[in-house]
């Protein structure tokens, strides 16, 4: 039964709730915007309820805000001496209940099964506008089949999500919020969290885990931006089970220093999402380092150390399935697009401008180079990537137009290599001639390419492997100059709730699943957590989803010809990112045409005609440095999709 609609608005404290709508145990759902006085007006119900001798529990939903618990988290309190005891929680690793709404759920799903008999209370978060706040009103309603909802409200006011209200399989009931009651601001807020997380920690032990030996879940940093694990809010599970909650003190390569309470037993997974601890020690939501819209930050965290920002302009760093993909030298800076394969500690660049900030250790990972051509400022960086490969590291492959073997030649010879032996670093330089591959093998103390068995180039493509391919067109800038489109062909994702229905944890043996579907393999055998075994295509069936790979081009120094744009347009259409040189003003159209460069009126039209997701343009020319704003102004102009800077302390 629902009494909302023309219900008057009655002021209703704790003892007169108790004796209309809570005589006999019942669930409750207390929803309302954030200061409303939620968790306060629990806590007086609840202490009623226990002077009259009832057992009253409460689920703190609000991992932002809690009462009681474990800031970052879903915590079950049962009320003794007068307050909350916390006797249960499910990890979430978040502030934020709106964004990841159905973990939360999850987790009010699962403490349900621990209480007894008695009142439960849920205290919902304060999330109240737009699709958000009415999918978490209906689903708290419904996972602990709630039957009593109390919708807090001011006095005059009417409460959020009225249709919702109306609409729910519950009695509802209005209450006038007390006046005094009011929301704290950010800094109060802030501090109160880190006062509950600190008092988690009080006795807290450093322990290591290596994450190589252990799953990651969640949306976790690239494990090569070490710095931006420093201070995470981490969970370690065993079989999806909460163990205990931690911080992350620092990431050396795949070992994981954390402090967090004693805990006994194995762990097999570790969560982490966006709760961190500030510079300032709070604990706070943590600003994105990828998404899957691009966004502009500082200089990232995958650089050893940060040169002055003003030099390169923004950075451009974006999240896409597989791979993360920055531009190392920002957006005028010299064109080094680094591409960054996640979980196989493994790296692509394209064009090689003098790295400013890239550390031998990324040098060490790439293993495969796409220069557009041989101009200074696009292949600048080969003597740093050749000083980092010194060494008995494996080959290491480069592709560009045709003459790259010999520019590499002569670059590797302009160095005495006397003192290097056998030690020398190993390349294959590709040069793509029309349809035809020429490969040639180079190492350091060799005098000449020797030429390799050459191969065929359909459609462009250079490399193609299980997990992706790269495509290139041949584009015109007064010299051959190669676009490249990275392409993952087809995606696998993980339905969780099947996998949950099932009870298995997730683990290494999912990607060797994920890897038999990519093969093909579908009679593959697959052994499962508990032991038995199933065929991969009977488990790709029940437990993945397939969607479209995200294309990511990259393209630089074009000439604005029909030729050009047919070429690109072909090579970039439907990509989910397209990295384009946009260096000239359309006022400067006549320096554009006799340096062969593409004005940003043209890169925008390339990009719409296309129909790409996200235009981000770079290489502008430093005539501009300083000033780029109205050229994103004369992008936008032509392409809608394009993504203007805003720097992540905005």
């Amino acid at each position: 039964m629902t009494r909302l609609i023309n219900q008057p608005l009655h002021p209703w404290p704790p003892a007169e709730i108790i004796e209309r709508a809570l005589s006999t145990d019942r669930r409750v759902l207390l929803f309302g915007q954030p200061g409303i006085g939620k968790s306060t007006y629990a806590s007086g119900l609840a202490r009623t309820l226990h002077a009259q001798g009832h057992n009253c529990w409460c689920i703190g939903a609000d991992p932002g805000s809690p009462r009681f618990g474990v800031p970052g988290a879903v915590c079950l309190g049962h009320w003794q001496d007068g307050d909350w005891q916390l006797t249960a929680y499910e990890a979430l690793c978040t502030l934020d209940a709106g964004r990841f709404r159905l973990p939360l759920v999850e987790a009010v799903r699962r403490l349900m099964r621990r209480v007894t008999a008695g009142t439960l209370l849920i205290d919902g978060p304060g999330v109240v506008r737009g699709v958000a706040a009415a999918e978490l009103l209906f689903a708290l309603r419904e996972a602990p089949a709630a039957d009593l909802v109390l919708a807090l409200v001011r006095e005059g006011g009417t409460p959020p999500l009225l249709a919702e209200l109306r609409a729910l399989q519950a009695e509802v009931l209005w209450v006038r919020a007390a006046p005094e009651a009011h929301r704290p601001g950010k800094r109060p807020r802030a501090r109160e969290r880190t006062r509950l997380w600190d008092a988690w920690l009080g006795d807290a032990e450093e322990r290591t885990i290596d994450l190589a030996q252990t799953q990651l879940i969640g949306t976790p940093p690239p494990l090569d931006v070490q710095k931006a694990w420093t201070g995470r809010q981490i969970a370690l599970l065993d079989a999806g089970r909460t163990v205990v909650m931690g911080e992350a003190l620092a990431l050396d390569d795949s070992a994981l220093r954390i402090k967090a309470p004693h805990w006994r037993g194995s762990i097999d997974t570790l969560l982490i999402r966006n709760a961190l601890r500030t510079a300032e020690g709070y604990l706070n939501t943590a600003r994105p380092f990828a998404s899957a819209t691009l966004t502009y930050l500082p200089p990232p965290d995958v650089m050893p150390y940060q040169a002055h920002e003003a030099v390169g302009g923004p950075r451009p760093l974006v999240r896409m399935g597989v791979a993360d993909a920055v531009l190392v030298n920002g957006v005028d800076g010299d064109p080094l697009l680094h591409l960054r394969l996640r979980h196989q500690r493994r790296s692509l660049l394209f064009d090689l401008g003098i790295p400013e900030r890239l550390s031998a250790r990324i040098a060490h990972q790439v293993t495969d180079v796409f220069i557009s051509h041989a101009h200074i400022d696009h292949i600048g960086g080969f003597l740093w990537l050749l000083r980092s490969r010194i060494g008995y590291l494996p080959l290491c492959r480069l592709y560009g137009p045709p003459g790259l073997a010999a520019n590499i030649q002569g670059l590797i010879n302009g160095v005495h290599w006397d003192r290097i032996g056998e030690g020398g670093p190993q390349f294959e330089v590709a040069e793509l001639h029309g349809e035809r591959l020429l490969r040639f093998r180079l190492q350091a103390g060799h005098a000449a390419p020797e030429p390799q068995a050459e191969s065929t180039a359909v459609d462009g493509v250079l490399l193609d492997e299980l997990a992706f391919r790269v495509r290139a067109a041949t584009l015109d800038h007064g010299t051959p100059v190669l676009a490249f489109a990275f392409e993952p062909p087809v995606q696998i994702g993980i339905r969780k709730e099947r996998l949950n229905a099932h009870g298995w944890p997730s683990g290494p043996w999912l990607g060797t699943l994920k890897r038999h579907l990519l093969e093909g393999d579908r009679a593959a055998s697959i052994e499962l957590p508990d032991g038995t075994t199933e065929l991969a295509g009977r488990l790709g069936d029940e437990l993945t989803v397939m969607k479209a790979g995200k294309k990511l081009v990259y393209a630089t120094d074009l000439a604005d010809s029909p030729d050009n744009r047919r070429r690109l347009v072909w090579l970039a259409q439907g990509s989910h990112t397209f990295f384009c040189e946009a260096p000239f003003a359309v006022a400067d159209v006549d320096q554009a045409q006799r340096t062969g460069h593409l004005t940003t009126r043209a890169c925008g039209e390339i990009a719409t005609t296309a129909d790409v997701e996200q235009l981000i343009p770079f290489h502008f020319s430093r005539r501009y440095s300083g000033n780029v704003e109205p050229l994103y102004t004369e992008v936008a102009a032509a392409c809608s999709r394009v993504v203007l800077p805003t720097p992540a302390n905005s």
